[in-house]
């Protein structure tokens, strides 16, 4: 099979059950951004060095593919008839849990952050705002169509979290969070 095929040269893609759409369709937008995010956690997954953080990752990439599917597959028809699902509330709270835990690790945050530091921190950062994103298109295609609000309770933790991570990135390498210090007058 070749991994070409053509059929996206006029500008159109396919959706899961659903006919064709233009390629800057929202629904396209948001299981794109989710998609980036997926390969913003690789470059994440390859750029830590500790197998707890990238055991973690590899977990999240799998629910992201997931994420991915249920948004590309507007009618709730197919999303059953094909297993795809939203994200459940129990994962929503295993994030909650994953973030508690790693902030133990880290002293309180009493200024704003900065992205940086690290190379695998600095990742982080690009993937939580690569999340955000996503989160906002996630959003504005809820405002038009129906989508699980716990998809965008999801996007939102997650974004959470790979804050959390880079902060503990710098934190496992010795490395200080760059605050953000206002302008020096």
């Amino acid at each position: 099979m070749k991994i070409y095929t053509g059929r996206g040269d006029s500008g159109e893609t396919d959706l899961i059950g659903s006919g064709r759409v233009p390629k800057d369709d929202l629904r396209v937008e948001a299981y794109g951004s989710v998609d980036e995010l997926n390969a913003a956690l690789g470059v994440c997954a390859a750029a830590t060095a500790h197998s707890d953080l990238r055991d973690l990752l590899h977990g999240l990439q799998r629910g992201l593919f997931e994420l991915g599917a249920y948004l590309a597959t507007p009618e709730a028809r197919h999303r059953e008839s094909m297993g795809m699902r939203e994200p459940a509330d129990e994962e929503i709270a295993a994030l909650e849990a994953r973030i508690d835990a790693l902030e133990g690790e880290l002293a309180p945050l009493v200024r704003f952050v900065l992205p940086g530091g690290t190379p695998a921190a600095a990742a982080f950062h690009v993937a939580r705002t690569v999340c955000r994103r996503a989160e906002r298109v996630a959003v504005a295609l809820g405002q038009r169509e129906p989508i699980a609000a716990s998809a965008i309770r999801y996007l939102n933790r997650l974004s959470d979290l790979f804050f959390v991570i880079a902060r503990v990135e710098n934190r496992r390498a010795g490395v200080a969070d760059v605050e953000w210090e206002g302008r020096k007058r």
